[in-house]
């Protein structure tokens, strides 16, 4: 098996409603991000995916979360834009566009600062 990442970051504010803190004033993160897939096998190239594949995917994805207020966006209406909630979501934005024969997206890494962030594992993961 082949685990296949590529890093990115976005920028975005957000704020943590009912949070006991000063995480609950609106505030902004330079989040870097960790997309990883893994591959069960490899195409006639020798490649599990495509790295432009997977940036041009992943991207789409980042591409809607950078510059945003994320407690506007409906995705995070009803639960707080976490870095949890932010992984999941990517994981989930992503999870039909990274699954072939050949490779499934196994999980997607938020750091929230650089000393501190969590991995989301979707069932590929389980």
């Amino acid at each position: 098996m082949y685990d296949i990442f590529i890093k990115t970051h976005f920028s975005s504010g957000h704020y943590l409603r009912d949070y006991p803190g000063s995480c609950e004033l609106p505030h902004g993160h330079n989040w870097d991000v960790t997309v990883t897939v893994r591959a069960h096998e490899l195409d006639q190239l020798g490649m599990g995916i495509d790295f432009k594949v997977l940036k041009k995917e992943v991207n789409t994805i980042i591409d809607t979360l950078d510059h945003r207020n994320l407690n506007e966006m409906d995705a995070f209406a009803d639960q707080n834009p976490s870095s949890e909630n932010i992984a999941r979501y990517i994981y989930e934005s992503l999870f039909e566009r990274l699954t072939h024969q050949r490779y499934q997206l196994y999980s997607v890494t938020v750091y929230e600062t650089n000393t501190s962030g969590l991995t989301y594992y979707g069932p590929a993961g389980e």
